[in-house]
């Protein structure tokens, strides 16, 4: 075997990275990263208890505080921080929370619904991470923890390295460890795209294996999510427009009448339900050895 094709070395899990860069993997995320996406999708995330309930977010407190990572006046860096529940969480113990996103219509919901007790705990700020200059910002290992959690921000190695150049203690990103059920999705992605959709989500796994060969050792879980979530049509209509118009040659309004025509033929009472399935990872690691 080669150094070049050694699975042991960084290189090789970078490479590995980039190689999906025409995948349906890499098509789907960016559809999903566009802060006019996430503008949209604000006005309905995170209103059901068991989409709430499916964060687990205790899970992942317990998971940072069996790290010995979680103590009163932690500095944490959260890099695509959406509604904000993270955010809080950290906040109620103790934690000085800098939360950052892209998408004004989420930092509108976060500020929110942050009470008054821990608004000076939390910074939200916008800002798209690809383009901070963290030595600028003068966060270059400013952080005890650094965390992404469902991020589309952390997307190459690239992001991934500046992401771990913040913190000089730990960091922790989740993401989706295996193609999710999205039936929606699946469906105009074909009428739309002219093809079924091969989405198989390895970032998480070469994110591993990449820490893993360089030395930091890394741990991971898993966890099984399930939640239903219903939207008007209009609402889905909106969301699923900005989507695809970012993966799809097609002139924008070509697709919005195929995805009109498609949710009218599923909706009841004007209403969408979209059924959520699928198994998240979170991997957590030190920053030093």
């Amino acid at each position: 075997m080669s150094n070049q094709d050694n699975v042991f070395t960084k290189e090789f899990w970078i490479r590995t990275w980039e190689n999906q860069e025409n995948s349906d993997t890499k098509n789907v995320h960016k559809g999903f990263s566009t802060p006019e996406f996430w503008d949209k999708a604000s006005l309905s995330y995170n209103k059901d208890n068991s989409e709430i309930s499916s964060r687990n977010i205790e899970k992942s407190i317990e998971m940072l505080k069996r790290n010995n990572v979680m103590f009163p006046g932690i500095k944490v860096l959260e890099v695509g921080c959406g509604t904000g529940s993270l955010a809080r969480e950290l906040a109620k113990q103790g934690a000085d929370v800098t939360a950052i996103d892209f998408s004004q219509g989420m930092l509108e919901r976060s500020r929110m619904e942050t009470p008054g007790n821990l608004k000076e705990k939390i910074d939200f700020i916008l800002m798209n991470w690809k383009t901070a200059d963290i030595r600028e910002l003068g966060w270059k290992k400013k952080f005890d923890l650094s965390i992404a959690f469902m991020s589309p921000a952390i997307s190459t190695p690239e992001t991934l390295f500046k992401f771990m150049e913040t913190s000089k203690n730990a960091c922790a990103v989740k993401g989706w460890a295996e193609k999710r059920n999205h039936p929606i999705l699946d469906a105009l992605w074909e009428k739309i795209m002219g093809k079924k959709l091969e989405d198989r989500p390895q970032n998480l796994m070469i994110k591993f294996n990449l820490l893993f060969s360089m030395g930091l050792f890394p741990e991971i879980s898993f966890n099984s999510i399930s939640w239903e979530q219903k939207l008007s049509m209009d609402e889905e209509l909106d969301s699923r427009v900005s989507f695809f118009k970012k993966v799809s040659d097609k002139p924008e309004s070509e697709i919005k009448k195929i995805i009109r025509d498609y949710l009218e033929s599923i909706a009841e009472n004007n209403t969408i339900t979209r059924k959520h399935r699928g198994t998240t990872g979170t991997i957590f690691w030190k920053t030093v050895i």
